[in-house]
Parts: structure tokens; sequence; C-alpha cells
């Protein structure tokens, strides 16, 4: 199956000098970011309710000793697990050119060098991506409400759609352009779908998910070329 065996190679790339240097440099910046929101979590905290205060989950606050202790790193953890999506979205952007390059270079070394996607064109993606999953979640808290039990799956359906959605359109653009890409996305909508839905799931996984944003890149830019080459 061209998703599992996608993955693997993926996953099976991660010793490579420079899959393995772009992997800690995304783990880096995602640590960063989840540091920054924790931190501006606090800062809030501190405006409203005084620099002690105290919390039902966290106990007292006290700011920046909350943010150098070990259960911050805990609750951040925690975080992570509704943050990492939007992250997993930033991260990918940044680093797919890189990703992509070092899985090509390995494992399809007969394709001619693409020229770097325009920055400008790379931010405006994320933003309008990043507007989209802000939507998209905000609609199924309606249906976590509704819809308890299957509240978990609700959010692997649907942020696996929205992941997929990106992740094989900046890979597949890289290659074929914008339009191309949307062609391709729309024709091979289940696979990419479940593809996605398979990057969603350890995105729930405090620490596991640290690693999703780039093996997901290296998936999907392996299930590209697996779907271009079957035809």
């Amino acid at each position: 199956m061209i998703i599992i065996s996608s993955f693997l190679k993926a996953l099976g790339q991660i010793p490579d000098p420079r899959f393995r240097k772009v992997l800690f440099m995304g783990i880096g910046l995602t640590f960063a970011l989840l540091i920054a929101a924790y931190a501006a979590f606090l800062w809030v905290i501190e405006i409203f309710v005084g620099p002690e205060a105290t919390l039902p989950v966290l106990g007292q606050v006290t700011w920046l000793n909350d943010l150098l202790s070990v259960s911050s790193f805990i609750f951040m953890m925690v975080l992570s697990v509704f943050l990492m999506v939007p992250v997993a979205s930033a991260i990918t952007s940044m680093f797919l050119d890189e990703v992509a390059q070092a899985v090509e270079d390995k494992h399809y070394p007969h394709l001619p060098a693409v020229p770097k996607v325009p920055f400008a064109d790379t931010l405006r993606d994320t933003v309008n991506f990043l507007g989209l999953l802000i939507a998209a979640n905000i609609i199924a808290i309606v249906l976590y409400v509704f819809l308890a039990p299957l509240a978990l799956f609700i959010f692997w359906g649907v942020n696996g759609f929205l992941l997929g959605r990106e992740y094989f359109t900046l890979a597949a653009m890289r290659r074929v352009g914008r339009e191309r890409a949307r062609e391709l996305r729309s024709k091979h909508i289940w696979t990419i779908w479940m593809a996605g839905v398979l990057m969603a799931i350890p995105l729930s996984v405090p620490l596991v998910n640290l690693l999703i944003p780039i093996l997901g890149a290296a998936t999907f830019t392996h299930i590209y070329h697996g779907l271009t080459d079957r035809r």
C-alpha cells in the first residue's frame, strides 16, 4: 500500500545526515513555538490576575518560576496536543523544500532540480491554511459537544483531511505547479485523506507529535511520486 510504504521510507531516512539536520531544526522550532505559546499564556494570566494566582489545574502560577519548572514542561506537552496541528502546518511549509530535496536526492536522483518556491507564496499559503484549520476546528468543537464519544475520531478525520490536503499540495506544487497539484489532489483525494489521518493520529500523542511535521513532508513527497509514477 502506497501510504504505508511511503511512511516507512520516510522513517527509514531519519539516519540520513541531511534529513536528520532538518528534523532537529523542525523539533527545535516546534519547541520554541510551544514555549512561546505557553509563555504568552502565563503572561496573559499575570495581566489579568497579577504575578501570583492559583488555578485548578496548574495550582499557584508565578509566571517566570512556572515557565522554568518541570510542571511547565508537562503542561506544554499536553498543550502540544492542541497546538501541533497548526504548528505542523507552519513547520512543513518552512522546511518542505529541504525535506523534499533530501528525499529526492536519495530515492529519485534522476529528477531534474526544481526552483525554490518564493517565500511570499509560502507565507501566503501558510496563512491561508492556518485560517482554514482554525475555522474547521472551531466548527468541529460543536461536533465534539454533541458527539463526545466520537470526538477523537472527528479530530483525526477533520485534521487528517486538512493536513493531507496541505502536505500533498506543497509536495506536488514543487514539481507541477499549483493548478496541476489541485487536479492531482482531487483525483487521489481518498489516498491523500487516509495518509493525512496517519499523520494526524500521532499529533495527539505528546513528544511523538514532534516528529510528525518532518516525517509528514517526507511521506507526502513519496506519495506524490508514487501516484505520478503509477500513472
